[in-house]
């Protein structure tokens, strides 16, 4: 919720979901006096990477209703939303947002982690596609890093694995 509602905030000033990347940056940075414009850029960064935000011909456009998202007069994000969280808080952070306790949607992702064996990550986006939460960035997040990791895995020492190689197929 904090990071949506930083997000929402300048948009809410502007009475659009569209504006200029510069535009966004000074209304946390000056206007609120919420970040640094160097932070402020992260957050714009961080947001994209979530589907917050999309860039269209230099505009920042909102890729959710800002004006569905109460932003608090006395409101001021914490600094920790610029830090990126893992995939495994981001699934939980989901099945938090839809009514479940975290320490319950731990446990429920370590339990499923133990049952199926695979990663917490994959773990929590099971949980939370149970419960019917959209966890579909989530989930392509934690299908990047399996790949990711498998092609690390197997790659020789110093290089990548082409994956249009064919000699890389039973790698």
């Amino acid at each position: 919720m904090t990071l949506e509602a930083a997000v929402a905030a300048p948009f809410h000033g502007a009475g659009t979901d569209r504006m200029g990347e510069g535009e966004f940056v000074v209304a946390l940075s000056l206007d609120r006096d919420w970040f640094s414009p160097d932070q402020a850029k992260r957050l714009v960064d961080i947001a994209t990477g979530r589907g917050l935000l999309t860039e269209e011909g230099g505009d920042l456009v909102a890729e959710f209703d800002p004006a569905a998202v109460h932003v608090p007069p006395d409101f001021v994000p914490d600094e920790s939303i610029l830090r990126e969280q893992s995939t495994f808080e981001r699934a939980i952070d989901a099945i938090v947002a839809d009514g479940m306790e975290k320490r319950e949607a731990v446990a429920a992702a370590n339990r499923r982690q133990r049952a199926v064996g695979v990663t917490l990550e994959t773990a929590a986006v099971l949980v939370a596609r149970e419960r019917g939460v959209d966890a579909e960035a989530v989930a392509d997040a934690a299908r990047e890093e399996l790949l990711v990791g498998d092609r690390d895995a197997a790659a020789p020492e110093g290089g990548d694995i082409d994956p249009d190689d064919p000699a890389a197929e039973g790698a």
